[in-house]
């Protein structure tokens, strides 16, 4: 098991309690709980290791790194929400704390395989954004730790973006299109398709300006986004993805910058995970 306790809901003590709970259910760990700066290398020397379970108490970009590192034939890996967003323990475990999650993982959980989307070497297995939209993550991110004088210049940032560029992208239903920013949704998440679809749910998002940004936040808040007329969804294996300058991104929840000319793609077979049958997830 590896923990970050200084992310999100973890905490200092929060590798004593996951050792207790495994030795509850029968299970024998080793635990690593290093300095932010000593993370990577702990998760290398874990997966290099080969365990039966790779545990990862973390934020969303640790889950996320410790999926790439794994892969569809490294060690099985489960994911605890220890961050801020964690998109994909939610979508594994369902949205509950992780002291709830870890012991009905170890009691109900089952082998999965799961695909994802990936773009230039980055993997996603949630949901990515690219465009303008992803500009405000620096901003939450900076207002989350107290540094507001740095959310304020982010924000600044963000806003002076917002409209100034389209983005172009080419799918093989819609053709050739533009967007303000482009939503891709996998099958472990999308209430658009089937979960065992080979394909991304795109999401095109084109307000004409901050009022119909407003209206289509409004949507996201109370009902189904994808009934906004702003947003125009169709289903891919591959996208490709043009701009006049470098395309910010998030990738379940951390920031990526982009070529200015790239391709996302589904890839069916991405990393296997401990996780809970759909009808417990709830």
């Amino acid at each position: 098991m590896v923990a970050n306790i200084a992310s999100g809901s973890v905490g200092p003590h929060a590798p004593a309690e996951v050792g207790k709970i495994l030795a509850d259910h029968g299970f024998e760990a080793r635990i690593c709980a290093p300095e932010p700066s000593g993370l990577i290398d702990c998760l290398r020397e874990a997966v290099a290791s080969d365990p039966d379970l790779l545990i990862v108490l973390a934020g969303d970009g640790t889950a996320r790194t410790a999926a790439e590192m794994c892969g569809p034939d490294g060690p099985m890996l489960a994911p605890l929400a220890g961050g801020t967003m964690n998109m994909l323990p939610h979508a594994i475990y369902g949205v509950r704390p992780w002291r709830d999650a870890l012991p009905l993982m170890l009691r109900s959980g089952e082998p999965q395989m799961l695909g994802g989307g990936e773009v230039e070497g980055h993997k996603f297995l949630v949901a990515a954004i690219l465009g303008s939209p992803a500009l405000w993550a620096p901003a939450r991110e900076a207002a989350r730790h107290g540094r507001l004088r740095q959310a304020v210049d982010q924000a600044r940032k963000a806003f002076g973006r917002a409209f100034s560029g389209r983005l172009r992208y080419v799918t093989a239903d819609l053709g050739r299109n533009k967007a303000e920013a482009l939503t891709f949704m996998c099958p472990l998440v999308s209430r658009g398709m089937d979960a065992d679809a080979d394909l991304l749910e795109v999401a095109a998002l084109d307000p004409s300006g901050a009022a119909e940004a407003l209206r289509l936040g409004l949507h996201a808040l109370v009902g189904d986004w994808r009934d906004d007329p702003a947003v125009h969804v169709s289903h891919a294996a591959t996208t490709r993805v043009w701009a006049a300058r470098r395309i910010p991104a998030l990738l379940d929840g951390e920031s990526v910058t982009l070529r200015s000319l790239t391709e996302v793609r589904y890839v069916k077979e991405m990393v296997r995970v401990y996780g809970l049958p759909e009808a417990l997830r709830a």
